[in-house]
């Protein structure tokens, strides 16, 4: 018995090792299966739920010396002109001059669903030469949507970020300080006219359209409610018919889909901003066997100046300058040739490059010319 017990004690400690590999191994397993997925509600947008643009014109008062001028800003001038004369009061002199007045343009975005009453947020630009909107108020400025109508009215004090202050010999700017918000600042005066209730079908709109990704969520879709509702009519769209169950039930419909997982397919693409040198490349680029290498060849010259002047005493000889050049030539000898298997990933094509020592403005010009011999199995876009 002694044995026994023993050696029982003695599996115990590997049972335990086992079980705790085999628990960490489905945990690893979940996460990654997690993490590959990402919920409906992320990637697609639903007919009409969306924002809408609002724009205006309007006044800024209370600046601390820092307005328009009105004698360069003539629609300055003629609105604070016209304001004026709205409230009663005869300003069209020709000597009108107000240093504390700025023209603005506001924008805003319009909510969906957003009912009368609702406040939303504004940002406030210069327009003239104002220098800072700092302590500023916005005055009474209709908001219009691309129709024409008003949908909003905004007015309230600006909170500028920014700030700008100058002396004789030195000017300090901090921020943006001629762009401002107003949180709440604007009033919502009139509703759109849509109805998500009366929709018999919803139409899902992809974010980045791709066909696999249309047929996963359309197929998710369908899982959940148990009927073929759902159908990807391209890569960018998913048409829901609204089923019997979820009858005058629109909001629960959308509700529980959103919530749905779905692992979103993506095209190989390299994404390339030549002006900052910033390099995104997706996941599945892929490159087919190739060489790489890369050198330059530097020429530098450089001018000296010494002078030549004769021997002590001397009666014959005149101090004279003289240029000496010297030229160098570099032509990168000390870079290498580099070969690239078939299929590499990501990750090793970003090692391969760097191992040649090449910083970011070469790389984009590497990777234009593998793309160009047809190595890459990837689109490039150059923003």
């Amino acid at each position: 018995m002694k044995n026994s017990a023993t050696h029982l004690k003695a599996k115990n400690p590997v049972r335990k090792a086992v079980m705790a590999f085999t628990v960490f191994a489905a945990c690893i397993a979940w996460t990654n299966n997690t993490i590959a997925q990402s919920r409906i509600k992320d990637i697609v947008d639903i007919e009409g739920v969306r924002d809408n643009i609002l724009i205006g014109y309007g006044l800024v008062v209370g600046l601390n010396g820092s307005g328009d001028t009105l004698a360069s800003n003539v629609f300055t001038k003629q609105s604070l002109i016209g304001m004026l004369e709205r409230l009663g009061i005869n300003a069209n002199d020709a000597a009108l001059d107000a240093k504390n007045v700025a023209a603005v343009m506001v924008t805003g975005q319009l909510p969906a669903f957003a009912r009368q009453g609702v406040k939303i947020d504004v940002t406030v630009s210069a327009l003239g030469n104002s220098n800072s909107l700092l302590g500023g108020t916005l005055l009474v400025t209709p908001m219009l949507g691309a129709d024409g109508e008003v949908y909003a009215v905004a007015q309230g004090t600006l909170a500028v970020g920014g700030f700008a202050a100058a002396g004789a010999a030195e000017t300090v700017v901090k921020g943006v300080p001629t762009s401002g918000r107003i949180p709440n600042g604007a009033i919502v005066e009139r509703e759109l006219p849509f109805k998500l209730s009366n929709l018999k079908r919803v139409h899902l709109s992809l974010r980045n359209p791709d066909f696999t990704t249309a047929r996963r969520i359309a197929r998710a879709i369908n899982a959940f409610v148990g009927l073929k509702t759902a159908k990807a009519s391209d890569n960018a769209t998913i048409v829901l018919d609204i089923p019997s169950t979820y009858k005058g039930e629109l909001v629960e419909l959308l509700t529980d889909i959103e919530q749905l997982q779905v692992q979103p397919d993506q095209i190989a693409k390299v994404v390339i901003d030549e002006q900052s040198g910033i390099i995104v490349m997706g996941e599945n680029v892929r490159i087919s066997k190739v060489a790489i290498a890369q050198g330059n060849l530097t020429i530098r010259i450089t001018e000296t100046q010494q002078v030549s002047q004769p021997l002590p005493f001397s009666n014959t000889g005149t101090t004279e300058t003289v240029n000496r050049t010297a030229v160098e030539v570099d032509e990168g000898e000390d870079r290498k040739f580099a070969v690239l298997p078939s299929g590499v990933t990501l990750q090793e094509l970003v090692n391969g490059l760097n191992a040649l020592g090449i910083g970011p403005r070469d790389m984009i010009t590497i990777l234009q010319a593998v793309k160009a011999s047809g190595a890459m199995q990837a689109d490039i876009e150059v923003l």
